[in-house]
């Protein structure tokens, strides 16, 4: 593989016909793909019962008093019990890996430390968990029909609330979600 042929900074849009409830309706951030595999975060997945708050509690992390609650989310069934960030910048947090020139991903202490204080990036999700796929999985995926991709737009990971963020992004590439069809064409 290619740099030109990597999906990293790319969407990853949930056919409809992904029946996998990991994975249903959801839009995905590519991290990193190498062939060695991808990563990626869901970003479309509010946690059912947990806050930021409930994280800087458990890792012991002070916060303002005045923060406005907000959800954390599952990004993905692959190390759940991990704190993943997708954040705009600054990008110099320890740990910090560059997706595209405005977007990276990180998961140290020193970037959450800062969020706590509301002097972290202005732009953020936290994660719990992330999306991984073996050599050659994500592209057999793409074969099959699974996955939708293009460009990331960070109006719809930091805009948009979390339940039309897979409409938005179909929206987006000019694909109407109720006509789009879960079955494959192949010519």
């Amino acid at each position: 593989m290619d740099e030109a042929s990597s999906l990293k900074g790319q969407f990853l849009i949930a056919m409809p016909n992904l029946a996998d409830p990991n994975f249903f309706q959801t839009v995905v951030c590519i991290c990193e793909h190498t062939p060695q595999g991808a990563v990626g975060i869901v970003v479309n997945r509010p946690h059912l019962f947990l806050m930021e708050k409930d994280v800087f509690e458990e890792l012991r992390i002070e916060t303002l008093p005045a923060r406005t609650p907000r959800p954390i989310h599952s990004g993905g069934p692959v190390l759940t019990g991990e704190i993943f960030v997708l954040h705009g910048r600054p990008f110099g947090w320890k740990g910090c890996v560059s997706i595209t020139a405005t977007l990276a991903m990180s998961n140290t202490i020193d970037i959450l430390m800062e969020i706590a204080r509301n002097s972290g990036p202005l732009s953020y999700l936290l994660s719990l968990g992330c999306a991984g796929w073996g050599p050659g999985q994500l592209d057999a995926e793409i074969r099959e029909n699974v996955w939708l991709t293009c460009a990331v737009w960070e109006e719809i990971i930091f805009d948009i609330n979390d339940g039309d963020r897979w409409s938005a992004a179909l929206k987006k590439m000019g694909i109407d979600p109720l006509l789009l069809s879960a079955a494959a064409g192949h010519a």
